[in-house]
């Protein structure tokens, strides 16, 4: 089984990285499922709308929901993040990687991408994900010691994509 994750100390700290990475795999032949996340800052808002790319070539879904300018605490949409889980589990058997902008409060619970992740490790399908410190201890615990962590840099991350030896789409 191969976890690796990358710490994020900023809001959306992985997303580039992330992008950047699927992009040069996808683009030798990998097949490459799973989520990308875009921020886009709101006028006048102290929260940014929430995109996910579904991987390769899925649909873009908001799952940020507009609360209000006086909203305060979480504004994710979980119907929507539900949307993105069924796309990316709809994928994960054709998958030779599985990359998750974030391991959150709702995986930490027990839901979101939670059991997408459980899957690929059952069929064996590498996992990559971004991980806040909030969260990590319950990321560490869902892993047990089978987690690796990568520094949040380009050069460690694309090693270890090569290490892998993903069979390339033919």
């Amino acid at each position: 089984m191969t976890i690796a994750y990358i710490r994020s100390l900023q809001r959306g700290g992985t997303n580039e990285l992330f992008d950047l990475f699927a992009h040069h795999l996808l683009a030798q032949g990998f097949r490459v499922v799973g989520t990308i996340q875009t921020n886009t800052p709101r006028p006048k808002s102290h929260k940014c709308d929430m995109d996910v790319r579904i991987l390769p070539d899925g649909d873009i879904i908001r799952i940020s929901q507009d609360l209000g300018p006086n909203s305060r605490g979480c504004h994710l949409d979980p119907s929507a993040l539900e949307e993105a889980v069924m796309q990316t589990t709809a994928r994960l058997d054709q998958a030779d990687l599985l990359i998750l902008n974030k391991f959150g409060k709702q995986e930490a619970q027990g839901r979101g991408f939670r059991d997408v992740i459980a899957q690929a490790v059952m069929q064996d399908i590498p996992v990559l994900v971004g991980v806040n410190d909030l969260n990590l201890a319950d990321f560490l615990t869902f892993c047990g010691d089978e987690a690796v962590e990568l520094p949040t840099d380009r050069e460690h991350l694309f090693k270890w994509g090569d290490a892998l030896k993903l069979p390339q789409n033919s």
